[in-house]
């Protein structure tokens, strides 16, 4: 900042304008100005003072003429957009700087530093520098009609570019490409939508109104596309539409698309056979026990460290038989306590004396198998005279039990395009995709409760949400070193959430004389903000 003074002449008056201003370098490179404060009002011998304070010279300022002013949320915001600007994303949402992207980036940054309704990030104006730093004038709300829903409008029509330039940037042909998707749940009304609508929820949320949500990310997790469905639709039935969307707007020809198992079935498999791509997926518990009677395979191969690959006899499909210990156990538990619930119920319904009808017998008992789903663990009669009898297939229990833990993965891909290790590894990533639903759901971007009523808006909302993941994703992975070295439970630290609120608490002060900003200052980053900033790799300004 200095100070400058303006000399001008009109109608034979003279005048002269005294400003702050501040120089400051565009995206291009040139030096450019703009003006703090206008002090022209002010005495001579304060202007002369400020001039000193502000070139760092002797500081002749009285105490009491020089007054802290507002202050307000600067480190967060400059460090996420200057990240935005290292990874590429202000150039993948537009190669050319204009203001419709930069309140763009204000909303997706805003995300992981706010969350809440466009409304609300509108009027934390007065409480970050965010606003100003895509360009708004200090202390003049934004108005939220021009540039939130607007910039939304305009970011939904380039939803398709903006995805393409991320799947070139990230994905390549013959790449592991991972694909899940989950449920959003909805309250109130959405007569102006067609995809809000009742399904078959996930995670529990009855008799609600849902939307389905698929996330297309690389093998690492880094998400590349999104896409919105009718709250209805079969997880399924979107597979053959992912996989075009790849091949015909990405531009992705050969690819290994990996997904859950149920999701690629094999009329699914079979669709997607005809293309070039191939897939990784698991098998289910029944095509699982098929494959052994099939391939005469041993139940000892299946090893938790050492993983055994067997190839069909017919179509040379490759199978990974995997153990998984911690999850062996867990299936136990949950087959032991089903058992023991359902012979609780059991043991009530064959200690009744009294005459009953058959039938009715047969119904509730067959109620709480339907239930419970384990049917096959039991023997159960009723007779004539309604007297219930049961008792445990004990051997078909400790079958059962061999194959706790035990799942098997499979791909079409040949050994020359990936390995067994590879391919098995691939299959496990997709965890990162639930990582990122996690993240987008909760913890820090909290995607809902969703404010927009119709579905492009709806979509837009989401797909800034999957930017601002995006971006997330970037800080977080290279903060990696700062996690890897936390501590683990109750001396946990680090979270993605604690690094933001670290970084918002360095702030800026205005100082002012006479009411008037002079100077705005930065406070000085402590030792775990400066090792934040470091591995962000970012320098405050």
């Amino acid at each position: 900042m200095y100070v400058t003074e303006i000399k001008s002449e009109k109608k034979g008056k003279k005048y002269k304008t005294t400003l702050i201003r501040e120089s400051y370098r565009d995206e291009k490179g040139k030096v450019r100005n703009k003006t703090a404060a206008n002090i022209s009002n002010l005495d001579p011998d304060l202007i002369c003072n400020i001039k000193s304070f502000l070139k760092g010279g002797e500081n002749k300022i009285n105490a009491f003429e020089l007054k802290n002013g507002n202050i307000y949320e600067y480190g967060a915001s400059y460090v996420f957009k200057t990240l935005a600007k290292q990874i590429g994303l202000e150039q993948i949402i537009s190669s050319t700087k204009s203001e419709w992207r930069e309140n763009v980036m204000t909303m997706v940054i805003g995300r992981i530093l706010f969350q809440g309704s466009k409304l609300s990030l509108v009027n934390q104006y007065m409480d970050t520098s965010l606003w100003e730093l895509a360009g708004h004038k200090r202390g003049v709300r934004p108005n939220v009609e021009e540039h939130c829903y607007k910039p939304m409008d305009k970011l939904l029509e380039r939803k398709t570019r903006i995805e393409h330039k991320l799947a070139k940037k990230h994905l390549t042909d013959g790449c592991v490409i991972l694909y899940d998707i989950t449920n959003i749940w909805f309250e109130g009304e959405y007569e102006y939508s067609q995809k809000v609508v009742y399904g078959k929820p996930k995670g529990g949320k009855v008799g609600y109104k849902q939307i389905a949500l698929g996330l297309l990310t690389n093998k690492e997790g880094c998400p590349v596309g999104v896409e919105i469905f009718k709250g209805n639709v079969s997880d399924q039935k979107t597979v053959l539409d992912q996989v075009k969307r790849l091949s015909n707007k990405y531009g992705i020809k050969e690819a290994i698309f990996t997904g859950d198992r149920g999701m690629l079935t094999a009329k699914r498999i079979e669709e997607i056979s005809e293309t070039d791509f191939k897939i990784i997926t698991a098998l289910t518990h029944l095509e699982m026990k098929k494959l052994l009677e099939k391939e005469d395979i041993q139940k000892d191969l299946f090893d938790e460290k050492h993983i055994t690959e067997v190839i069909d006899s017919d179509d040379g499909t490759r199978y990974a038989l995997c153990k998984n210990e911690k999850e062996m156990r867990k299936e136990r538990k949950t087959r032991d306590s089903m058992i023991e619930r359902v012979k609780v119920q059991l043991q009530k319904k064959a200690s009744v004396k009294q005459k009953r009808k058959p039938n009715k017998v047969s119904a509730s008992v067959g109620r709480i198998f339907e239930k419970y789903k384990i049917e096959k663990f039991f023997n159960w009669d009723v007779d004539d005279a309604g007297r219930f009898s049961w008792s445990l297939k004990q051997e078909k229990i400790e079958v059962e039990k061999e194959l706790d833990g035990c799942y098997v993965i499979k791909t079409t891909a040949s050994n020359d395009v990936i390995s067994k290790d590879e391919f098995v590894l691939g299959y496990r990533s997709l965890q990162k995709v639930e990582q990122g639903f996690k993240n987008m759901k909760t913890v820090l971007l909290e995607l809902r409760p969703v404010y927009h009523k119709n579905d492009d808006r709806i979509e837009a909302h989401i797909f800034i949400v999957m930017l601002a993941y995006y971006l997330q994703w970037h800080a977080t992975k290279r903060l990696k070193p700062l996690f890897d070295a936390d501590g683990e439970g109750k001396d946990r630290r680090w979270t993605i959430e604690t690094v933001v609120n670290r970084l918002k608490s360095i702030q800026k002060v205005d100082n002012l004389i006479n009411g008037i900003v002079v100077k705005s200052n930065i406070s000085e980053p402590d030792e775990e903000q400066a090792e934040i900033l470091k591995l962000l790799n970012v320098k405050l300004m």
